[in-house]
């Protein structure tokens, strides 16, 4: 299927690898120029490198989005670089694990920071230029925020309270010609779930494939999902053919959130 990005600018936050490096990639496959974001320079040059094998522009910037200054800088310097944008995806931010307990309000404040407010600030900074081409905002939250777990206190809030935010955010969107929608990845396979796959193998003593298989029925999915699988829904949503996806939370996650 053709998706008709060709020439599209696509700003993709944390996308220094993982699911974001491949929503970046992705988005260059289908002819976008990029600009990527993310604190690991060294990272984010291999990212641009891959988008230029597409034949596409990339450029990054490695300033800190918990910096309430930051968005407007990133904005402008977007601006400078590629005089548009078509495309917002919201995907920085990781927050700590933990007892309630033991976590502390600093951890609460920077959960918060780089995955809820970084995207409230960069959305309002980027507006007049998603307002002047018809763009697509997505904001990457994920399960927990229909799911919570007792260790993931602080993401179930933030992915939450992103999804009610994109929400109200796809009201003005309706009005202003902005499509605005949530998307709440599963268990990808990123560095954040072989972390854990890694920890139980060294607490358990089974093998990997044990330890794989018991997560699999743990969680009741049908496999553990690939960062293809995110940036190939997000290709699709932030093109034509899925304009009419608006206001719209889609859980990509095998089948694991229970609730309608």
């Amino acid at each position: 299927m053709e998706l008709g990005l060709a020439g599209k600018v696509a700003l993709v936050t944390g996308s220094s690898r993982g699911i974001g490096a491949s929503i970046a990639e992705g988005l260059a496959a289908e002819g976008c120029d990029v600009m990527l974001t993310g604190r690991d320079e060294a990272a984010l040059k291999e990212v641009a490198a891959a988008v230029a094998k597409r034949g596409r522009r990339a450029q990054f910037s490695t300033l800190d989005l918990s910096d309430a200054k930051a968005p407007a800088a990133l904005v402008s310097d977007l601006k400078k670089q590629f005089r548009k944008l078509d495309i917002l995806v919201n995907n920085a931010g990781a927050t700590k694990r933990g007892d309630f307990r033991e976590l502390m309000d600093a951890d609460w404040k920077d959960g918060f920071e780089l995955k809820f407010f970084a995207h409230v600030r960069l959305a309002r900074e980027a507006w007049p230029l998603l307002t002047a081409s018809k763009g697509t905002v997505v904001t990457i939250a994920g399960i927990g925020g229909k799911e919570p777990e007792a260790e993931f206190g602080i993401g179930s809030s933030v992915n939450a309270a992103c999804m009610a935010w994109t929400k109200a955010l796809a009201d003005v969107g309706k009005k202003e010609g902005v499509q605005v929608n949530t998307v709440n990845p599963g268990r990808v396979e990123t560095e954040r779930l072989w972390r854990r796959i890694r920890a139980r193998v060294k607490d358990t003593g089974d093998s990997e494939a044990k330890i794989r298989g018991e997560y699999l029925s743990e969680f009741n999915i049908t496999r553990f999902g690939l960062v293809e699988d995110i940036a190939g829904l997000i290709a699709f949503m932030a093109s034509p053919h899925g304009r009419w996806l608006h206001g719209a939370t889609i859980d990509m996650d095998g089948g694991e959130v229970r609730g309608v």
